[in-house]
């Protein structure tokens, strides 16, 4: 019975010894593709940053305005001044239209919640 019993705990002892390092080898090889992972993360968080400070750099007022000059005859656009903006009173109120539907819904979604 005790030869049994040494037999069952030593097959006992060499099972849960391979399944620790088993985990213990997929956990590294987990720990090696997160770091993978995040060396790409950082390598295209860089690359945004470039691009985004080149989106900076082609987009200077003064290097848009040469080029709207340059390519004038094509183009035809025109430099934004301050005159080509108006003011707000000079937006109309829309009385019908889609304005007029939308606040009628919502005074009648209104009365209806007071209904309730």
């Amino acid at each position: 019975m005790r030869t049994l019993f040494y037999l069952f705990s030593s097959c006992l002892l060499i099972l849960s010894a391979y399944w620790a390092y088993s985990v213990n080898y997929t956990t590294r090889a987990a720990e090696r593709r997160v770091a993978v992972i995040e060396h790409k993360i950082i390598e295209e968080t860089d690359k945004i940053e470039v691009l985004n400070a080149e989106w900076a750099y082609l987009n200077r007022p003064e290097r848009l305005t040469r080029l709207a000059e340059a390519n004038f005859e094509i183009l035809r656009l025109v430099p934004v001044r301050a005159d080509h903006y108006g003011t707000v009173a000079e937006i109309a109120e829309p009385s019908d239209g889609l304005g007029g539907l939308i606040s009628n819904t919502l005074s009648a979604a209104a009365r209806d919640e007071t209904d309730n």
